[in-house]
């Protein structure tokens, strides 16, 4: 069943929650319609600030309505939010330690056929790099919907990332969220594929596949790259025949590299493949069409399942 894009759920979610708490605020760098907080604006004037295409200026606002006790959302494309106000975030959140959360929208290659420059494959990997600040990716409206109630009252930077594309429901119901725990989607016991974010949309689709060819993968939604839950992977893939990862991202300090670094440091040796982007120009093209190009294709995905257990 496809619901909702994970933006218009945060939106939506955001607004219930700030209308409950005067002190929950959102700054946005000429974000507010791509961002889905058209209503917020409407409904709360007195708690959304826009400061304009100024995102490193975004960052040290929010760094200093966090420091007064609000409760601050600074929200602003992906690409520009951690690459231009890099060192803000750094300086200003994470080392000052103010927890602020900050919303990296139309992520990955949401963006599309405008290209590299408005492709956001490298946010994962610098903010892994930098300490005291979580990184959570939601894989549907239920993930997202429960990171943003965590985020109003979490006591640490934290960094979350939306794409824009309707999502399918993929949670049950039966599963808890929580920040630096992963989910079990899946439990089987041939392979395990892991992955984050949008993708996990495509591997659940993979894993249909796979079924009806009578192998029945594991598949964990690492919606959490920061803290990274490494017992849920480790016990995971013990007793499996291989091991998937796949993110919209670039393969370089994402969630494949991630994993290869736990299984090399636990002598656990699998047959294992990373889905992402390699360190190339990147080809143009819609999100569906550059996902599809790298393999991220559901029945590609499938297609390198079997071929692993071969």
């Amino acid at each position: 069943m496809i619901e909702k894009a994970n933006l218009e759920i945060f939106a939506e979610t955001l607004l219930e929650l700030a209308k409950k708490d005067k002190n929950v605020i959102v700054v946005t760098s000429d974000s507010r319609g791509s961002g889905k907080l058209t209503s917020f604006g409407n409904e709360l004037p007195d708690q959304i600030i826009e400061v304009g295409i100024a995102e490193q200026n975004l960052v040290g606002v929010c760094a200093g309505l966090s420091a007064v006790g609000k409760k601050v959302f600074g929200v602003s494309p992906s690409s520009f939010l951690t690459a231009r106000s890099l060192e803000q975030i750094k300086n200003d959140i994470a080392y000052s330690n103010h927890p602020v959360t900050l919303i990296g929208i139309s992520a990955g290659v949401s963006y599309g056929q405008l290209g590299s420059t408005h492709h956001s494959i490298h946010d994962i990997a610098v903010l892994r790099a930098i300490n005291n600040i979580d990184i959570v990716v939601p894989a549907d409206n239920f993930e997202t919907r429960e990171v943003i109630k965590s985020a109003v009252n979490y006591k640490h930077p934290l960094f979350i990332r939306f794409g824009k594309k309707p999502m399918m429901k993929i949670n049950n119901g039966n599963h808890n969220f929580t920040i630096g725990k992963g989910i079990k989607l899946k439990s089987g016991n041939h392979l395990v594929i892991i992955s984050t974010g949008e993708t996990v949309q495509r591997a659940f689709k993979a894993c249909e596949i796979l079924e009806k060819n009578n192998i029945n993968p594991t598949l964990i939604s690492m919606h959490s790259i920061k803290p990274f839950d490494e017992d849920l992977f480790i016990n995971s893939i013990i007793g499996s025949k291989g091991v998937i990862t796949i993110e919209e991202h670039s393969l370089s300090g994402g969630l494949g590299e991630k994993c290869a670094s736990i299984m090399m440091q636990n002598n656990i040796n699998l047959p294992f493949k990373m889905l992402g982007f390699p360190d190339e120009y990147m080809v143009n093209g819609s999100q569906a069409d550059v996902l599809d190009y790298y393999n991220m294709s559901s029945a590609k995905i499938a297609e390198i399942a079997k071929k692993i257990l071969k």
